[in-house]
C-alpha cells in the first residue's frame, strides 16, 4: 500500500493535480470516446453486412423456388422457355454456392438434384407439383435459418438419389423420359417446318401460265357440185306435163 500513498501525496501537489487534470483525464476521455465509436460503428457494419447476407439469401432462395416451379412443369415450356429457365437456374445455383452459409455447396448440389427431380416427374401426368415446389421451399427456408440441421437431411438425400440411380429402372426411365422430352421438341419444330413448306407453294401458285400460241384451224375445202335454178326446173315439168295431155286429147279426138 505504500505506492497507493506516495500516489495520492503526489496527486495531492501542485504538479501532480496539473497532470491529472490536464494530461490524463482527457486521455482517458479520448481512449474510452474511441473505444466506445469503434464499437458502434462495428455494430452498425455487421448489421449491414447482415442485413446485405441476408437479401443475397433471400434472393437466391426465392431464384431457386422460381425454377422449380417452372422444372415442376419442364414438359409444357417451349424448347426457347427451357432454355431461358435453365440459365436462370445456373444463376441461382452460383448464387447459393456463393452465400456465406454452413454447406452452401452442399444445398446447392441437393437443389439442383431436386430440381433435375421435378423434371423427369413433370412428364408423368399424376405428379403433384404444388407440394413438391412448396417442401423445396421449406427445406431451403429451414437452412437458412439452422444450417446445421439442414445440412444432415441434404446428404441423406444425396445419398438416396445416389443409389437410386444406379439402378436398372432407373436408366430405363430416364431414356423414356428422354424421348418424351424428343418427341416434346419435335412437336414444337413441326409448325416452323411447316410454314417454311408452305412459303415457296404459295409462290408456286401465283407463277402465271406461259403463254400458249393460238392455232389456226383450216376449213377443209370441199367442190361445189354444180347447181340449177330451182325455178328453171319447175317450169320445163310443167312445159312436159303440158305437152303430154295435149298428145293425149289429139289421140282421144282421132279415135
Amino acid at each position: 500500500m505504500e505506492w497507493w500513498s506516495n500516489f495520492l501525496n503526489w496527486a495531492n501537489t501542485d504538479g501532480g493535480a496539473y497532470v491529472i487534470v490536464s494530461i490524463a483525464v482527457p486521455a482517458a476521455s479520448i481512449i474510452v470516446a474511441g473505444l466506445l465509436a469503434a464499437w458502434i460503428a462495428s455494430g452498425s457494419i455487421k448489421r449491414l453486412l447482415a442485413g446485405r447476407d441476408r437479401e443475397l439469401k433471400v434472393a437466391a432462395i426465392g431464384a431457386l423456388v422460381d425454377a422449380a416451379e417452372q422444372a415442376s412443369v419442364w414438359n409444357s415450356l417451349t424448347p426457347q422457355e427451357q432454355i431461358l429457365s435453365d440459365r436462370a437456374t445456373g444463376q441461382a445455383d452460383i448464387q447459393v454456392r456463393l452465400l456465406p452459409i454452413k454447406g452452401a455447396t452442399l444445398a446447392a448440389n441437393w437443389a439442383a438434384y431436386s430440381l433435375a427431380e421435378m423434371k423427369r416427374n413433370s412428364a408423368t401426368f399424376g405428379y403433384q407439383i404444388e407440394p413438391a415446389v412448396v417442401q423445396f421451399r421449406d427445406q431451403l427456408v429451414e437452412w437458412q435459418h439452422k444450417p446445421s440441421r439442414s445440412r444432415r437431411s441434404f446428404q441423406a438425400d444425396l445419398d438416396r438419389w445416389k443409389a437410386k440411380s444406379a439402378d436398372s429402372e432407373s436408366t430405363l426411365r430416364d431414356q423414356q423420359e428422354a424421348w418424351v422430352a424428343q418427341q416434346h421438341h419435335e412437336q414444337h419444330a413441326a409448325p416452323a417446318s411447316a410454314a417454311s413448306q408452305t412459303a415457296p407453294d404459295a409462290v408456286a401458285t401465283h407463277t402465271p401460265a406461259p403463254a400458249v400460241t393460238p392455232t389456226v384451224v383450216t376449213a377443209p375445202h370441199y367442190d361445189s357440185p354444180t347447181y340449177s335454178a330451182p325455178g328453171a326446173l319447175d317450169t320445163q315439168r310443167v312445159l312436159n306435163d303440158v305437152d303430154a295431155v295435149e298428145r293425149q286429147i289429139e289421140a282421144g279426138a282421132t279415135r
